[in-house]
């Protein structure tokens, strides 16, 4: 359609209202913004498509009559032409001079005139020239875009339901067309490390177009990529069988040169050296965390030469290692930092950092850090797989062929580092930590001392200023001398000397002259620093040090300003001014707007100070239980808007702060999982200064992030805690309610033992405290685990006990999840309307409240039932809506258990490739019931790829799920291992 087309692609709304726009890659319509034309009879649409599809030319009468009746027109044919015409020229409205008559026949027009006219054809195929040429430059991102905005202008079959023999021939055409694109554009994925999720949408391709060889190529890469090597020869195997029973031929030579490169796990296979890795993004990622660079760095340029030499190495064939060691203030960090700057230009495509946190009590684990690195090199939630080692093998393939530094400061030991090493040519990593790493190997070890007197000296006049250090140049050597030269004493000393303008080199040289003084603050070793620290808590006035040290108190990573104000007490607005006080003092770090955190010797010294300065220690008790309690009033606030008239927030403690207010469920949930790691070592604060009600409580109220995948281990370490503990102190309830969150946590794991034998302790435990919240969730539970471990019977006699236990409590959210777990119960025993009935009585329950994400949870019972029950397309609507609530909830477990039933439901319904695809999507998610429901989720993808003929594949995927099943004692087992003899697999 000329110009106009390619003009619509950068559009605005406004523009678009007004534009009118044909399409023929589906249903053949034309629509002026929202509002649809109607263009009449099928036989008038294939007139207006042969004419749109002509590119403006003029079609002759003959040509339009072949085009529509072929080699049987009727009688009237040119009349009825005119008809078609005069109609759709009506059709057009104030657009009918689009189409001309001239020379006995027609065409419709474009130009200048006709500007604001598009054809969704010419959009795709402008986008096409677009990426042919992003690709040829090399910009493969902006290519895939670019594929992919083309694909999206196929709106349905082309041309669908226009008849005559010109519509066949273009529909055909058409089809064709779109699935090269959508072979570019995997192609593309996969070369942008896509490979993942490229593996659900070419199942389902290749399932639809069985005997397209290139499909199957893309296919066998995607998952040998994806670590699935068995599955990528399985692939090969049903290919090559297939292409001799139906065409008597065998496969192409680029498809058995990929196999054979497969069987030799050719390194070739690996993305090339000059492609990210991580889901296929705009842009790679390109990471630029180095901490500023301190303005005043003094000397170390011997070392500051070693380490960037060093550095420099990592632009030939070899990865650098430098790994500097030192006690603690020696400047360890601050020359790891400059030195990283001033070798950023060997790393163009980034710089990552993290602290360690290795001298503290809670040194950082390498499973978190490489989840915070994958997320910054692109990588979202959902493609971050589970495990250090894993997480460790694509944090690799990210990196290979790029140039990044790895800054990974106050490390605790080598064995924290390995995980987190790059390993390729190009890469360097520079680590700091207290310990000298001799066991890493490869490692360029840099042993820290402290400052020259020199350097010393240049330090402290930069900070003071030429002036007065010139004028006492004898005082300041007394004081760098004293502060043992140090760098983080002399910074210190020189810092309060700088504040305040009254003061004389010497009033501060005669401060450090007492030697018993001295020797308490700037003394060797570990007491160094807290001694180093101790002149920074002394410049600060009453309010400032009673803010530093009661802050010391709380575990976490960091601090929120409104858990800081709770902390200590005082409105928000006057915190901050507080915390940034201590900001500019040196004495706590800005992570983020909003947020502070200590470097955890600052922490364990501002705690020392608590200890020592805080008195009576009533005092501070007090401040953490202000803490304790915000924590656990904002989080209920959390679970009540997440589950409305839940009555488990009756039966919590009550806390006396009132806690923050969330303007709607995305502003609550946003605030738990940012807060996750805060509030998770509150609770294990709690339990160990024996706040056991409050810490078993809070932990309830984050039940959430139990379920979340990314925090379950936290959570489970910090409920085995307060379990501990509370058994420990003999707290019955304290412990019966705890019991109750470790079961919710061996359920989502998959531990169905451990499930069963906690909830029959909380069960005990409710009964001998009178808890009814632990009672009724333990029955609940307890039903929840017999029906995966396939014991039926027990299963609902355990539900019916909760649901006249919930109702007595009036929980009607909570009844609602048993009537939905009783349904699940119903359909394993056979009772399928009675499963359907339960399953509606709970969305209705959850309806009503206005739910959220339990409403997911009813929708996917509901859909399980009624695709039991042989209604499949109303179970599949139910289902659907399921995963979509999960997603919008964060939720990825649950959402991968919904895209495991849907491909359930598509088998049930005899629609193998889509039952694959979204088999592959629940195994990328993963799901609640961790192994266990992997094999389940293995199993139903073999049974849709032997559908699809694919059983070498399938094979592959039974043998998976059954050496799950077989670790775990499932009795799935058996069913997979019927699938894998030989008489069920032909």
């Amino acid at each position: 359609m000329g110009a106009g087309a390619e003009g619509i692609i950068g559009r605005g709304t406004e523009q678009l209202e007004h534009t009118l726009c044909f399409t023929v890659l589906g249903p053949v319509r034309a629509h002026r913004g929202d509002q649809e034309l109607s263009m009449g009879s099928p036989q008038q649409r294939a007139m207006l498509a042969a004419l749109l599809l002509r590119g403006g030319h003029t079609a002759t009468a003959e040509e339009l009559i072949d085009a529509l009746w072929g080699e049987e027109p009727p009688e009237q044919a040119k009349a009825t032409l005119r008809t078609y015409a005069f109609r759709i020229r009506k059709a057009l409205g104030d657009d009918a001079e689009l189409l001309v008559s001239e020379s006995g026949g027609y065409a419709i027009r474009t130009g200048r005139a006709f500007s604001d006219v598009s054809l969704d054809l010419d959009v795709a195929t402008a986008l096409v020239a677009e990426a042919e040429k992003s690709a040829a430059s090399g910009d493969r991102s902006r290519a895939r875009d670019s594929y992919a905005a083309a694909l999206a202008q196929f709106s349905g079959e082309p041309l669908a339901s226009v008849p005559g023999p010109f519509a066949e021939r273009q529909r055909s055409s058409l089809a064709e067309w779109q699935l090269t694109l959508q072979e570019h554009r995997i192609d593309l994925d996969l070369q942008l490390a896509g490979h993942t999720e490229a593996v659900s949408e070419l199942t389902a391709l290749t399932a639809a177009h069985p005997l397209r060889e290139r499909l199957r190529e893309l296919l066998m890469l995607a998952l040998y990529r994806s670590g699935r090597q068995a599955e990528a020869l399985a692939v090969f195997a049903d290919t090559r069988r297939l292409l001799a029973d139906e065409l008597g031929v065998d496969p192409c030579a680029e498809l058995t040169g990929l196999h054979q490169r497969i069987l030799e796990a050719d390194d070739g296979l690996a993305l090339a050296p000059d492609e990210p890795s991580g889901p296929a993004t705009p842009k790679p990622a390109q990471p630029a965390q180095l901490p500023a660079a301190v303005a005043d760095f003094t000397g170390r340029k011997a070392f500051v030469a070693e380490l960037k030499d060093q550095l420099a190495l990592a632009e030939g064939t070899v990865m650098a290692l430098s790994a500097v060691a030192g006690i603690g203030g020696v400047g360890k960090t601050t020359l790891a930092v400059h030195v990283a700057h001033a070798a950023a230009e060997y790393f163009p495509d980034g710089q990552l950092y993290v602290d360690l946190q290795g001298a503290g009590p809670s040194a950082a684990e390498p499973e978190a850090v490489l989840g915070a690195f994958l997320r910054s090199l692109g990588v979202e939630d959902n493609g971050i797989p589970e495990g250090v080692e894993e997480r460790s093998a694509l944090f690799r393939s990210l990196l290979s062929g790029r140039r990044i530094l790895t800054l990974l400061d106050n490390a605790r030991d080598a064995a924290q580092v390995r995980p987190l090493l790059a390993g390729a040519a190009g890469c360097a990593a520079l680590v700091t930590s207290r310990t000298r790493m001799t066991d890493l190997a490869g490692a360029h070890l840099i042993d820290l001392d402290v400052m020259s007197p020199d350097e010393a000296m240049t330090l402290f006049t930069r900070i003071v200023g030429e002036e007065r250090v010139t004028a006492e140049r004898q005082a300041a050597m007394a004081v760098v001398g004293a502060c043992g030269f140090l760098p983080l004493a002399i910074r210190i000393a020189a810092a309060r000397l700088a504040s305040r303008r009254t003061w004389t080199v010497a009033v501060l040289a005669e401060k450090l002259a007492d030697e018993r003084r001295r020797l308490d603050e700037l003394q060797v070793g570990d007491q160094a620093v807290k001694a180093t620290f101790e002149l920074g808590y002394g410049q600060l006035d009453a309010e400032q040090a009673r803010g530093f040290r009661l802050l010391g108190l709380a575990d976490g990573p960091d601090i929120s300003l409104h858990a800081a104000a709770a902390l200590l007490d005082r409105p928000a607005g006057s915190t901050e001014s507080l915390l940034e006080s201590l900001v500019d003092a040196s004495l706590l770090e800005s992570a983020a707007p909003g947020r502070y955190r200590f470097h955890d010797l600052v922490r364990l010294f501002a705690r020392a100070c608590a200890e020592r300065d805080e008195q009576p220690p009533s005092e501070r008790e007090a401040a953490f239980s202000r803490l304790l309690d915000f924590y656990l009033a904002t989080a209920s606030k959390v679970f009540a808007l997440e589950r409305p008239g839940e009555r488990a927030v009756d039966h919590l403690t009550r806390p006396r702060t009132g806690g923050l207010r969330f303007a709607d469920r995305d502003a609550a949930l946003a605030w738990l999982f940012s807060e996750a790691d805060c509030v998770l070592a509150c609770v294990q604060q709690a339990a160990e200064r024996g706040l056991l009600r409050h810490a078993a409580d809070l932990l309830i109220a984050v039940k959430d992030c139990a379920d979340s995948g990314v925090h379950s281990l936290r959570y489970e370490r910090a409920a085995a805690t307060v379990r501990d503990a509370a058994r420990d102190a003999g707290d019955v309830l304290a412990e019966a309610r705890t019991q109750i969150m470790l079961t919710h946590v061996h359920i989502v794991a998959g531990r169905f033992d451990q499930a069963d034998q906690e909830a029959e302790r909380a069960a005990l435990l409710a009964g001998a405290s009178g808890d009814v919240l632990a009672g009724c969730w333990s029955l609940n539970d307890r039903g929840i685990v017999a029906n995966c471990q396939q014991r039926y019977s027990d299963g609902e006699a355990y539900l019916l006990r909760a649901i006249d236990a919930f109702r007595e409590d009036r929980n009607r959210p909570s009844e609602a999840s048993a009537l939905c777990n009783l349904a699940q119960i119903c359909l394993a025993l056979g009772q399928t309307d009675r499963g359907i009935q339960l399953a509606e009585q709970g969305l209705e329950i959850y309806e009503t409240l206005d739910h959220g994400m339990r409403t997911a949870n009813a929708r996917y019972v509901l859909g399980r039932a009624l695709t039991h029950g042989g209604h499949v397309e109303e179970g599949l609507d139910q289902l659907n809506q399921a995963a979509s609530l999960f997603h919008e909830s964060r939720q990825p477990l649950w959402e991968g258990v919904s895209n495991f039933r849907i491909a359930e439901a598509h088998l049930a319904a005899r629609r193998p490739a889509q039952a694959a695809g979204h088999a592959e999507q629940a195994l990328a998610l993963r799901g609640i019931g961790g192994e266990w429901m992997r094999g389940r989720m293995l199993t139903v993808l073999g049974r849709a790829l032997v559908a699809l003929g694919q059983r070498d594949r399938a094979r592959v995927c039974w043998k998976d799920a059954l050496a799950i099943f077989e670790e775990m004692g499932a009795s799935d087992a058996d069913e997979v291992r019927a699938l894998l003899t030989p008489a069920q697999a032909a």
